[in-house]
């Protein structure tokens, strides 16, 4: 079962890996790099924390970052220890720099999708269906830029989901809605 995981995955990397293109590489690149640290996700969370009425909602976007960080960085990827598939490219075939750390899950997805399940559960329609095109664009970007398998990227969408649900679901319990 493995094998053919292992095989899928090399062939979705093969295959994306031809629609390379000089401003495809720019845009995959600025996808990615908006995430790092998820840096689009605080800009976006951001008007959430200041308006009183989206407050709620705000704070549920920080717990499930932080809950997707610590379950994705801190303890899944430092149990699985994948290497990542960039690190058996050359040089001049790597469009970013290598990441320093595992592949499984992807953290960038992983963070992109604890905000969709929120978003899904707490936004309306209007703010719900740009966050998801973004997160998708960003796991995409990765898969692309050969930092991550495809199993790398559903991993972190299913870990990310979970986690943003699972925060409104806290918020629930205790009652902040």
């Amino acid at each position: 079962m493995f094998a053919r995981i292992k095989s899928l995955d090399y062939k979705v990397l093969h295959n994306i890996s031809r629609l390379h293109r000089p401003s495809l590489n720019i845009i995959m690149k600025t996808a990615s790099r908006s995430a790092n640290v998820g840096i689009i996700w605080w800009l976006i969370t951001l008007p959430f924390l200041i308006r009183p009425e989206w407050r709620a909602t705000g704070f549920n976007f920080v717990v499930a970052l932080a809950f997707a960080h610590v379950m994705g960085e801190g303890l899944i990827k430092h149990v699985v220890k994948r290497i990542r598939p960039c690190h058996s490219l050359d040089d001049d075939e790597q469009l970013i720099n290598r990441p320093r750390f595992y592949s499984f899950p992807s953290g960038h997805t992983t963070a992109s999708f604890a905000m969709v399940g929120v978003s899904l559960l707490r936004c309306r329609v209007i703010t719900f269906v740009p966050i998801i095109i973004l997160a998708a664009l960003i796991s995409f970007s990765r898969i692309y830029l050969r930092v991550h398998y495809l199993t790398d990227v559903i991993a972190g969408v299913i870990l990310g989901t979970t986690c943003g649900m699972l925060s409104v679901l806290f918020f629930a319990a205790i009652g902040l809605y």
